[in-house]
């Protein structure tokens, strides 16, 4: 179990089947995440511990915040907006229509603005990561990846970090804040030993990546030259995202997934599909908004 000084307590009992994507709203206090094949944004209040939820009718991944009561997010081949008041999508763009079998799987804005997600493909390497910025405009960041998933950037903005769980691999890249250029590409943390896949990740104030590991039963904390600093362990098979909230940012939230798992599996890990939070003694990066310079 985690350590001592670090409680880890189910906040809520969500049972999703792919809980994803967690965002924390630090002007309302509100952690939002997705059930990706329930299709389905959430919007959960740790204060009084209720949940609501839009239905965005397809699969849905990578949201971020974009403005009082809005979200922008992505789906199977577009991104929109979702006004997180009455539930109206306001489609932007359709991408990768051309690739069926694709669909938009994790992403966050940058502290410049820009919104970065990227795809996931059943062939191997026909995922790529894009960049939406305000002005419209749409870039292709990077190519050749199976499973786009964590990503986030250091606190002096001068690396950006990409997971391809396919891999098992994090990738850090020289990050250009300016122009939102990314390059010289290397391997960080190389996972593939551990039988388990990196899957979303948080950063925290000390340059840390905080990564939760799909078919590992835990969340581990690496420095910023990847070397593992911490396990947490989780009373459930498959961690799949984890951001920081709460009013100082020192509590992780972590979403869980039940998919897949065979009834022996579920009975072993009961809480799958529900939402943690784990109490830390660090801070963590907050939440970047679409459109707007930290």
């Amino acid at each position: 179990m985690p350590p001592a000084n670090y409680p880890l307590d189910n906040v809520l009992e969500a049972r999703s089947r792919l809980g994803e994507s967690t965002l924390w709203d630090a002007e309302q206090n509100l952690l939002y995440w997705v059930d990706i094949y329930n299709h389905r944004v959430h919007k959960f209040d740790p204060t009084s511990g209720q949940d609501q939820f839009f239905e965005v009718g397809d699969v849905v991944g990578p949201i971020a915040l974009a403005g009082p009561s809005q979200l922008i997010i992505g789906q199977r081949d577009r991104i929109a907006f979702l006004n997180t008041q009455d539930g109206k999508l306001t489609p932007i763009l359709t991408i990768e229509a051309d690739k069926p079998d694709n669909r938009f799987n994790d992403g966050k804005c940058d502290p410049q603005g820009r919104f970065w997600f990227g795809s996931i493909s059943q062939d191997p390497k026909q995922a790529s990561l894009y960049r939406y910025d305000p002005d419209g405009s749409l870039q292709v960041m990077e190519t050749g990846l199976t499973i786009s998933n964590g990503l986030g950037w250091s606190p002096d903005e001068t690396t950006f970090y990409l997971t391809d769980s396919a891999e098992q691999k994090i990738y850090a890249y020289r990050f250009d804040a300016a122009i939102g250029s990314i390059q010289d590409r290397r391997v960080l943390i190389d996972l593939s030993d551990e039988g388990a896949e990196p899957d979303g990740m948080a950063m925290d104030a000390e340059g840390c990546i905080w990564t939760a590991m799909w078919n590992g039963w835990c969340v581990i904390r690496f420095d910023p030259d990847g070397k593992e600093m911490m396990r947490v362990k989780m009373p459930v098979q498959c961690p799949t995202c984890c951001t920081f909230g709460g009013q100082d940012l020192t509590e992780l939230y972590i979403t869980t997934a039940s998919v897949g798992l065979s009834q022996q599996e579920i009975e072993q890990g009961f809480y799958a599909g529900d939402l943690f939070r784990l109490q830390t003694d660090v801070v963590g990066m907050p939440s970047y908004h679409f459109g707007q310079s930290s």
